[in-house]
């Protein structure tokens, strides 16, 4: 609580690593309670090989979403926007805008963004672009 208080006070973004956590077999941060408190919460990989041998985010959305308790737009944006503005980077990357560079991926048919922690086990990518261009 303390610790939520003194973030609540300053302009850093807390950042989860949700792989590192499920690899380490680390207690799950309070990753609610900062987003009910009115913080902005970032999510990241730690992709390493001694924390987090995995880069896939879609995972990390997942046990953000399953486990955390996050709802996926909550995840979504941590993924993205407030990933990029834990970095001061917002103003380049992080959402789809006008003016920034064009970092998105395209995922395979879904009737809805709620299914993709359901999907944690799949490759849901289906189309990758950097600065515009497909990869």
């Amino acid at each position: 609580e303390e610790e939520i208080k003194l973030l609540q006070q300053s302009e850093t973004i807390p950042v989860i690593l949700p792989g590192a956590q499920f690899f380490l077999q680390l207690p799950m941060p309070p990753a609610r309670t900062m987003i009910d408190a009115g913080l902005a919460l970032a999510i990241a990989s730690d992709y390493n090989p001694g924390s987090s041998p995995s880069a896939n985010m879609a995972f990390n959305v997942s046990i953000a979403c399953i486990q955390y308790k996050l709802n996926i737009n909550e995840a979504l944006n941590a993924a993205t926007l407030n990933g990029a503005a834990a970095m001061n980077l917002a103003h380049e990357v992080g959402s789809i805008a006008v003016g920034k560079k064009a970092n998105f991926q395209i995922t395979v048919p879904l009737p809805s963004a709620d299914l993709i922690p359901y999907h944690f086990a799949h490759l849901l990518t289906h189309a990758v672009f950097i600065n515009g261009n497909k990869i």
